[in-house]
């Protein structure tokens, strides 16, 4: 027998074969490569949760959302969730502090993840060939400003990435004019520019008297207007997108309205995503102590209160598990979209290739506390986790999970976040 050496062997194969996942067994794994997923999703709804009506009943593998519970609108898509109990916010508590440390792990500058928010840090690992690097939407966010409560994305430390809460105004971004004609659309988009190309000036000027810390923010709005004018200009780069139609003229601040605008969201999300305008996109509904009056399901009290209800209350704890199934029911909503929807760029359908993260700001809405976080993972066959199960941990910190998600797009580092609190993945979700 003639023995050929590795490096032999190697140089020896054609170039196709290099590129095929045969590499990785020439260096020494013995399984296929690990399949990584296209896209992000991220999720958002307020005020935490009661876990008695949130939790699963059963085991890992064979789980399902009793009736009447708040996840029960989910039981169609078992075989798509990951959903973990047991995470926690380490060291912090209450409703900003939880708003803050959600998606940055408590990340600072100094940190691996540069103190950015999973959206935005995937987003700059995968999103820099895309018509927008990402799109953040929002359901009423801004009735109360951009504070540290009502965001939750980050594109450095304090430095807030803030939702389009206006679905009109979503769609002219991603598709043009809302109807007009042509000339019109024309003057829209220069006019746009000349505003970018004043406030980028400004923003200059100013980054030149300013000390390092602000110079830094300054440096992210000029990253931010970079990929605002960008968007502007490139075209849907995706052949066999299909058409969006515009979405009603409301007043996407009224509070009747917040189960429309919601709804026009995320199918424009969901239209982006399909046509490559973006990698990465969130959905934030409202903020933390969110005002919102859930009246067409004929609550009476606002969401927020509803969250403090104490076991003795029970018409106030049914009328939350009420709100929160309707959440789950815009989940569900959203995930069969993806279903619905084919993957432009290979086989499969949108949820197949995406990983969608269902994040909230605190475990247990009644003690204020951020233990035992409750987080839902959905996705598919081009994913790397496996779906399908019911993960229960016990204090482990949220940054593992912010760490494996990460891994799961493409974008691997050590630990998200702050590194003193943790370290690698998190077990048992590959």
């Amino acid at each position: 027998m003639i023995r050929i050496g590795r490096r032999q062997f190697t140089a020896g194969l054609g170039a196709s074969l290099l590129a095929s996942p045969l590499l990785r067994f020439l260096g020494g794994e013995a399984h296929a490569a690990t399949p990584v997923a296209k896209r992000l999703i991220v999720f958002f709804t307020p005020n935490g949760t009661v876990h008695r009506f949130w939790r699963p009943s059963g085991t890992e593998t064979a789980f399902s959302f009793p009736a009447g519970s708040m996840l029960e609108p989910l039981n169609a898509h078992l075989a798509n969730l990951l959903v973990c109990e047991g995470l926690n916010f380490v060291d912090v508590d209450n409703h900003e502090a939880g708003m803050a440390n959600m998606l940055t792990g408590g990340g600072s500058a100094q940190s691996t993840s540069g103190g950015l928010s999973l959206d935005q840090y995937v987003a700059s690992k995968i999103g820099e060939g895309s018509r927008f690097r990402s799109l953040e939407f929002g359901v009423q966010t801004s009735l109360w400003g951009a504070a540290r409560s009502t965001r939750m994305s980050y594109s450095a430390p304090g430095v807030f990435v803030s939702p389009e809460d206006n679905p009109r105004s979503a769609f002219q971004r991603l598709f043009g004019a809302l109807g007009g004609d042509t000339g019109t659309a024309d003057k829209l988009l220069r006019r746009r520019k000349s505003m970018l190309d004043l406030v980028r000036g400004e923003l200059n000027d100013l980054s030149q008297r300013v000390g390092a810390e602000e110079k830094r923010k300054l440096e992210q709005h000029l990253e931010a207007l970079r990929q605002t004018e960008k968007g502007l200009t490139e075209p849907v780069a995706l052949p066999g997108c299909p058409s969006a139609t515009a979405p009603l003229s409301m007043d996407a601040m009224a509070n009747a309205n917040f189960p429309a605008v919601g709804k026009a969201q995320m199918d424009l999300m969901v239209s982006a995503l399909t046509c490559g305008m973006t990698r990465v996109a969130s959905l934030q509904w409202s903020h933390t102590v969110a005002p919102q009056v859930f009246t067409w399901l004929g609550v009476g009290e606002a969401h927020h209160e509803l969250s403090h209800k104490d076991d003795s209350n029970t018409a106030g704890l049914a009328a939350l598990v009420k709100c929160e199934r309707w959440f789950a029911e815009q989940f569900a909503y959203l995930l069969q979209s993806l279903k619905d929807r084919p993957d432009l760029e290979g086989g499969g359908s949108m949820l197949d290739s995406t990983v969608v993260v269902w994040a909230k700001e605190l475990g247990d809405s009644r003690m204020h506390d951020c233990r035992s976080v409750p987080f839902l993972v959905a996705g598919g066959a081009q994913s790397p986790f496996r779906f399908g199960r019911y993960l229960r941990y016990s204090g482990v910190p949220h940054q593992k999970l912010l760490t494996s998600v990460c891994h799961a797009l493409g974008a691997p580092l050590d630990t998200f976040g702050d590194a003193t609190r943790s370290n690698g993945p998190l077990d048992g979700l590959v």
